[in-house]
C-alpha cells in the first residue's frame, strides 16, 4: 500500500463521519419542515387569524426542536456509555490477562490479511505504543479521544429541525391572507425538493425518486392536516 492510499483512506473515514452529521442535519431539517407546515397549514384550514397562525407554528416549532434535541442526547448518551463500558472491559482485560489480548490482537490483524508473524509484530508494537488505543481501535472500532458527544448531537438537531421549521412558519404569517397557504404550499414543496436532493446525493442515490418521495410525503402531510382543520373549523370546534 502506498503513502497516498494511506493518505486517502485516512481522509475518507473522516470524511464518512463528517457526511453521517451532514445527513442528519439534513434530515433534522426536513422533518423541520414537514412537522411545522402540517401544523400550520392545519390550522390555516380552520382559521386564517395570524395571531393563532403564529401561535400554533411557534408551539410546533418549539416543541419538535426541543423533542428533536432531548431524543438525540438520550440516544447518544447511551451510545457514549456503552463505548466508555466497553473501554474500561478492555482496560481490564489488558489488566488481567495481557498475553491473552495479545495473542488476540494478533489474530484480529491477522484477519485484516496480514501474515502470522506480520500480524504479531504489529501487535507487540502497537502494544507497546498504547495498548488500549489498539483494542480499542482494532478491535471496537472505537477512538477513545473521540467519543461520540451527546450535547454535540443535540444541538446540531435543535438548530436543523428550527431552521427546517422556520420556513413554513414564516411563510404562513408574513403574506397576505390571500397569499399564505399557496406561499406556504410552494415554499414547503421546494424546500422538500431542495432536501431530498441533498439526502439523496449524500445516501448515492436516485435523485429523482428521493426528491417525488420527499415532496409526496409533505403533500400528503399539509393536505391531510388541512383538511382535518377546515373540517373543525366548519363545525365550529
Amino acid at each position: 500500500m502506498t503513502d497516498t492510499q494511506t493518505h486517502d483512506e485516512s481522509h475518507g473515514n473522516g470524511l464518512g463521519a463528517r457526511l453521517n452529521w451532514l445527513r442528519a442535519a439534513v434530515l433534522g431539517a426536513n422533518d423541520g419542515v414537514v412537522s411545522t407546515a402540517g401544523i400550520v397549514v392545519g390550522v390555516a384550514g380552520a382559521t386564517g387569524d395570524r395571531g393563532a397562525l403564529l401561535t400554533a407554528g411557534l408551539a410546533g416549532l418549539l416543541a419538535g426542536s426541543m423533542s428533536m434535541a432531548a431524543g438525540e442526547y438520550v440516544s447518544v448518551s447511551t451510545q457514549r456509555d456503552s463505548e466508555q463500558a466497553a473501554l474500561a472491559m478492555e482496560k481490564r482485560e489488558l489488566q488481567e490477562t495481557p498475553e491473552a489480548e495479545l495473542a488476540e490482537l494478533t489474530g484480529l490483524l491477522e484477519g485484516k490479511g496480514l501474515s502470522r508473524e506480520v500480524a504479531r509484530e504489529a501487535a507487540l508494537q502497537l502494544t507497546e505504543r498504547d495498548a488500549l488505543r489498539a483494542h480499542a481501535e482494532v478491535e471496537l472500532g472505537i477512538d477513545p479521544d473521540d467519543l461520540t458527544n451527546p450535547w454535540h448531537a443535540a444541538g446540531a438537531s435543535f438548530l436543523a429541525f428550527t431552521a427546517g421549521a422556520l420556513l413554513p412558519l414564516l411563510a404562513i404569517v408574513l403574506p397576505p391572507a390571500s397569499l399564505r397557504l399557496v406561499v406556504t404550499v410552494l415554499a414547503v414543496l421546494a424546500a422538500l425538493a431542495l432536501t431530498g436532493w441533498w439526502s439523496a446525493r449524500l445516501g448515492d442515490a436516485a435523485v429523482g425518486r428521493a426528491v417525488l418521495r420527499n415532496m409526496g410525503g409533505g403533500a400528503v402531510a399539509m393536505g391531510v392536516t388541512y383538511a382535518a382543520g377546515a373540517l373543525l373549523g366548519a363545525v365550529g370546534v
